[in-house]
């Protein structure tokens, strides 16, 4: 029999500490490109300028590319997540999935204080949930 998981783990225990950053001026299809390298599904844009902090997922840029954008010539910072959440390493597994669940997304960049920490994705609360190791 397996055990229940404990769905009070914090964010810290499953998130993703290795994120994908990248500029506000890259293209959609250079960010698509990076996530694809990496073989994940958003990305932690930080522009320097602003000191601001964005998310662009690959449903943002399938939403470009279905309004007949061109993924050569658009700005990543054109078409970040709107209403980011940003989560604490400290959050339980429960309040990253229900703000999840409440903003309708499915990443949350992960801040302690002004630094970024990590990435949390639904895929990772499942896992940690099931206990499901990550395939190779």
């Amino acid at each position: 029999m397996s055990a229940i998981p404990n769905r009070h783990d914090h964010v810290r225990e499953a998130m993703s500490t290795e994120i994908l950053m990248i500029g506000p001026r890259h293209t959609l299809r250079q960010a698509a490109l990076r996530m694809t390298q990496r073989g994940v599904g958003s990305a932690v844009m930080h522009n320097p300028e602003t000191a601001g902090i964005g998310i662009i997922t690959e449903r943002d840029i399938l939403h470009a590319l279905g309004a007949g954008l061109d993924a050569d010539t658009e700005a990543v910072e054109a078409h970040l997540t709107s209403d980011v959440v940003f989560a604490t390493p400290r959050w339980t597994l429960d309040q990253a999935a229900e703000a999840m669940t409440r903003g309708g997304f499915r990443h949350l960049i992960v801040v302690d204080g002004d630094e970024v920490v990590g990435m949390i994705s639904v895929r990772d609360i499942v896992k940690a949930w099931t206990r499901v190791p990550s395939p190779a």
